[in-house]
Parts: structure tokens; sequence; C-alpha cells
């Protein structure tokens, strides 16, 4: 998962942006005792309405089951809403490679252009900048509180961790779309040829050095890969790592960085340690997704969004070898606290029949049959969980896929990827994870490194 820098335009698209917001937002008037808002719920459409919407996603700039999957998923729902027509499209930037920053930099520039798409995929990460500076529509006035938990509900209800991540002070904003947690994919193939027992994978990280060193001193591959680490892996898993071992990258309130104090600098310090034992390559993300997709490292901390890519690869490498999973390995001692990647879908428009579209777009792709298909073909954790059990659902793939399980372990003791405040955030993450990938993979002191990243960025958050 990849991240590039915002372009520029930002006072004129925080303008718009604040114009759209405050023309959606409307009076509270129409809320009633219990906090449903149902002043200026956009209607339903006529049958013979044709309206034309545009969706962009991030998904749609990786090539094979991503954009396959999406783009199957929007002729299925053209199919089901004859009156809808959707546009979908890939980040409007030409330096995107991957999805995060870039992407909300693609809606920054489109709003201030007056060409916001209706439905955006944006990720956790951004939650912030999207609600605040982008001016994402609250769900709860566009279509009615009712209507937006109703969507949460069903035969397969989203599981309860799941629900608020796309929430700002009590209001919806994002409906939770995709997402995974950090999962150890390892090279079962490769544990038996360094006399590890692949039934017994590495339940700490203290265990993930001493199995990936016997992988590298007895078959000569690199033993384990931690994609949390770099720029471009983003800060998601890197916040599981830290908190995992009782820290945080930011405090509470959200006021004070504290990716410099001592269980971040110690967790970063294991990283580095791995390293330079030698029982981690210096590798970039790059690299380490084809070389563990070829048999080349016997194991890899990453997304569940690999996992078809990783399938793909162990079934046609010569010779073929046998993919395994299971929970991010933990501090000893201490729980394992994954948090979540991944993105919810934002609304953007402005004109009622394209908002009441763009609703009806957003509950089929978060529906039980988009979900099947999502999870399936590509390896994302199905919201719904029930449908894991319901034979009409994903209950025989499941079976046949077990290293979906790991994922749905980790998600009852989620902690959300939390964002970074005010309109400098990515400058803010950037400089975090500069520093981290300078400690792991070039031995920069780890104290000094991370304190000096921490005083630079603390200048960049929003003063009260």
């Amino acid at each position: 998962m990849k991240r590039r820098r915002f372009a520029r335009g930002v006072a004129a698209a925080c303008a718009a942006a604040l114009a759209l917001t405050l023309a959606a937002c409307g009076s509270d008037d129409g809320a009633d005792a219990g906090g449903t808002s149902t002043a200026g719920v956009v209607p339903e459409l006529g049958p013979d309405q044709k309206v034309s919407i545009v969706f962009e996603s991030y998904n749609l700039a990786q090539p094979g089951p991503w954009t396959d999957t999406f783009n199957g998923l929007i002729a299925d729902f053209e199919k089901a809403h004859p009156n809808i027509s959707v546009t979908a499209q890939k980040p409007q930037t030409s330096t995107l490679k991957g999805y995060g920053s870039a992407a909300t930099a693609s809606i920054q520039a489109q709003i201030a252009t007056g060409n916001a798409p209706d439905v955006a995929q944006l990720t956790f990460g951004d939650l912030g900048y999207t609600t605040t500076a982008l001016g994402a529509k609250p769900l709860d006035d566009i279509v009615g509180r009712d209507a937006v938990q109703e969507n949460f509900a069903g035969t397969h209800p989203f599981a309860p961790a799941a629900r608020t991540l796309g929430d700002v002070d009590g209001k919806t904003y994002g409906v939770p779309f995709v997402f995974s947690t950090p999962v150890l994919y390892y090279n079962a193939d490769l544990f038996t040829q360094a006399g590890l027992d692949p039934e017994k994978p590495p339940t700490t990280w203290d265990e993930f050095k001493t199995a990936a060193l016997a992988i590298k001193a007895k078959t000569g591959k690199n033993g384990g890969y931690i994609d949390c680490f770099t720029k471009v892996s983003g800060d998601w898993c890197y916040q599981a790592v830290v908190a995992s071992n009782g820290g945080s990258v930011i405090s509470e309130d959200r006021t004070r960085l504290t990716f410099a104090e001592a269980p971040a600098v110690q967790a970063v310090e294991m990283a580095q340690d791995l390293v330079n034992s030698g029982a981690s390559p210096k590798l970039s993300q790059d690299q380490a997704y084809p070389a563990f997709a070829r048999g080349e490292i016997g194991m890899i901390v990453e997304t569940s969004a690999a996992q078809g890519t990783f399938i793909k690869g162990a079934g046609g490498a010569k010779p073929p070898w046998t993919l395994r999973a299971t929970v991010m390995p933990s501090f000893t001692g201490k729980p394992v606290v994954p948090t979540n990647s991944g993105a919810a879908l934002f609304m953007f428009a402005k004109d009622p029949a394209k908002q009441r579209a763009a609703w009806e777009l957003i509950t089929y792709l978060t529906s039980d049959a988009a979900y099947t298909q999502i999870t399936s073909k590509i390896g994302y954790l199905p919201l719904r969980t029930g449908l894991l059990d319901d034979p009409n659902g994903l209950k025989t793939w499941a079976a046949e896929n077990p290293l979906v399980q790991p994922n749905v372990d980790q998600l009852a003791k989620l902690k959300p990827w939390v964002s970074f405040p005010g309109n400098n955030y990515v400058q803010i993450r950037t400089g975090m994870l500069e520093a981290v990938e300078s400690v792991v993979y070039s031995g920069a002191d780890p104290q000094k490194t991370l304190t000096d990243a921490q005083n630079q960025a603390a200048k960049l958050l929003p003063r009260s």
C-alpha cells in the first residue's frame, strides 16, 4: 500500500469543500428526540429517473483481482439499478502508485475545479482530513440515521468493531468498506526444510527472529519481512506493532505526538535488530511482495489484501509451495493489538438525485453479495462476518480457504487506525515514517532519530 504527496491547491480546495459542507449540513431542527435526522433527507429516485454518478476508488489503480472485482461489482450494480449509470475511475493524480494521501489529493484537486466524484473510497488514515477539509457529507443528515443503521444491520450485520470506524463526533461520514489486519503469512515448505514445525508458527517477535535465522541458515532463503516500517507501507501496520508493545503514535485526545516514547522506540528497535541480525532482509515493499510470492522469503507480515497475490504466487512458483497464515506475533508477555488498514466509502455528491444514487451504490458495495465477491476474490475481511457461516455465502469458501481465519480472529480485538489531525497530517505521518525507516533499514539511532522527528512533527499539529 503506497502513499504520495498531496497535490497543490489546498486553500482553494478547502474553501470549496467548506462551502459544500455548509450547504449539506443544514439545520439541526429536523432531528428528533432520539437524534435521528429527518430534515433534508433526500427522496427516493423515481422509477424512470435516470442518474449518472462517478465512483472513485484506489483499488481501480491496482491491476489483477482488485480492478477485476470492482469492475464486476459496478456491472452487477448497474444491472440491478438500470436507471443509475456509474463511471468508475481511479484517483486522478498522475503520481499515484497505491493509495492514501494520493487519493485525497485527487479529491482535493477535483473539488477545486467543481468536479468531485459522487462517491469515493478513502482510507481511515485520512478520516480527519476527509471530513473537515474535503467536506465529505454526514450520511446521517443525507439519508437519515435510521437508514444508515439499517444498512449496518441486515441478515448478516456488520461486525461491531467495524461499524463506527467512519464516524466523527457521533455521526457516520464513511461506511466502512474494505480492510484487513496485519497477518503473518509463511512458507510451510521452507519451515520444514529449516527443521521448523509449520503447524507451530511464531507467536512472538522473539520466535519470529529465531525462525527467520533458522530459515536463512538452513535454506539460504531470506527469513522474514515485516511490511510495517517504510514510508510506502503506511502507518496502519506500524501503529499495530507499537500498540502491541503498549504504545501509541499520538495521545488519546490527538493533541500530543507519542511515537518517540519508550514503547514505540522499543518496537522500532525490535525491527532494527531483525535487520541487523540478518533475520530480515533490507528490501522495499516492491521487492518483498514478489520475493515472498516466489518462495524466496520464509515469512511476511502483510495485509490480507495480498492474499490473492500470494496464493497465485505459491501455486505458480517453480516448484509450487504451501502458503499458510496466522495472527501477527506479539511482544513476549503482551497481547497483540491489531489495527485495521483499508477504507470507507464517503459521499461528495451535492445534487439530491445523485446523493440518493450514491447511497444506493454505497449500500450495494457493502451488501452480502458484494462482500462475498470482495472476500473470495481479493482477500479483504468480510465486515459482515456472518457470511463465513452461511452456506449461501462464504461458508464453503472459508472452509477451502483457512487463510481468512487469522483476520477474523483479530477483528474482535481491533484498535482503530488513528489519523493525525489538521491539514498537515500527511507531513506528520511522512516525517514519522521516514524516521522509522532510517532506524530500521539504515541503522540510525532509534531514540534520537524518533525524538528529532517528533519534535519537528509537533510543529505541524493544529494549534488550539
